[in-house]
């Protein structure tokens, strides 16, 4: 049955794109001699008039104006009095990722002695409690937080590094931080409207990002032992196929992947890694195939929950080329340099 309500987001967030930043204005971009010239590039795009209203001084405060921007249009979605409850579930479900990301960098904080920086979007940040959790000192007040801000499932990812504060244990409870955020992420698609769609798309993420960390173990010399750093839940390669795979050198991996996709893009990454020698192209391919399956799948969805997770995808990938981009300018490097690192 046709729901007005669908019909009101889809044309909201649909109406949003055509105001983003695109590869056209990352082109002119590049070829900016300064921050001003650069920001007047995007001057039209709702980013851009965003930034035009919160002038900042340094990278550093750009920066935390883009994160502001992605949390205040966050903010304004949700806020719709008609919101349909599946979009909002979608929208609460996807920002944890930033509580994630958050505890990460402040468990690297409690191993540093500095002090995290922190994404002021998510959870956490809603509640008001991320400038306490920027200054926790150990694991145990970082629990204590989670469980105030109602992320319980998240603690006991934590628990064996409260036990053994060494490099490995610190990346096994990152990979199980990022494991428990799917299974959430999964578990609310199964209970949504179109709910079968956003869990393949979520299934294909980890698939690429288990392939990504598989590549990248494989170069650096330390396949079998990141077994532990895979996330479950895959939606075509199996947890058993992963630690088979995790044994192979990075030039027997495109035959070994059962999925022709896949072995398409595990072909680009070892001719790009034969090129250049260097362990960023794993993330240079795959973040790209990320966005393009995510794209295919979600985009064309309407009058639907996927409008948001979209509308999401879309945002941060158009912040993350952005802060690419201006960090380059600011730093005075060529701005070229970068392209292969932006999502386009």
């Amino acid at each position: 049955m046709f729901n007005p309500r669908y019909a009101f987001i889809s044309a909201c967030l649909k109406g949003e794109e055509p105001k983003t930043v695109t590869s056209e204005h990352i082109d002119k971009m590049m070829t900016a001699s300064n921050l001003p010239d650069a920001l007047a590039v995007i001057r039209g795009t709702d980013i851009g008039s965003y930034l035009e209203e919160s002038p900042a001084g340094t990278f550093d405060d750009l920066d935390e104006c883009l994160w502001r921007y992605l949390a205040q249009r966050i903010s304004y979605v949700e806020s719709f009095k008609f919101l349909p409850k599946d979009v909002l579930k979608v929208s609460r479900a996807y920002i944890v990722k930033y509580d994630v990301s958050n505890i990460k960098a402040a468990l690297q904080g409690i191993s540093t002695g500095k002090e995290a920086r922190m994404l002021p979007v998510g959870i956490i940040h809603n509640d008001g409690l991320l400038d306490e959790l920027s200054k926790a000192e150990d694991v145990e007040d970082i629990t204590k937080l989670l469980t105030r801000c109602k992320l319980g499932d998240y603690v006991p990812a934590l628990e064996q590094y409260k036990m053994d504060k060494g490099s490995k244990s610190k990346f096994a409870a990152e990979a199980k931080l990022d494991g428990e955020y799917y299974k959430n992420m999964l578990n609310m698609a199964r209970r949504t409207k179109d709910g079968f769609v956003l869990a393949k798309a979520f299934g294909l993420v980890i698939d690429l990002t288990n392939l990504q960390i598989m590549l990248r173990a494989i170069i650096e010399g330390i396949g079998p032992d990141a077994a532990d750093l895979t996330i479950a839940g895959g939606y075509r390669i199996t947890d058993k196929a992963l630690k088979e795979l995790l044994s192979s050198k990075i030039a027997d991996i495109p035959a070994r992947l059962e999925d022709a996709q896949y072995q398409d893009i595990a072909n680009e990454v070892c001719t790009n890694y034969d090129k250049a020698k260097s362990i960023t192209v794993v993330d240079e391919v795959i973040d790209k195939h990320k966005f393009r399956i995510l794209k295919e799948i979600l985009s064309p969805r309407v009058l639907s929950p996927l409008v948001m997770a979209w509308y999401l995808i879309l945002k941060e990938v158009e912040i993350r080329n952005l802060r690419l981009v201006l960090k380059t300018i600011v730093d005075g490097f060529p701005v070229q340099e970068i392209k292969n690192y932006l999502v386009l």
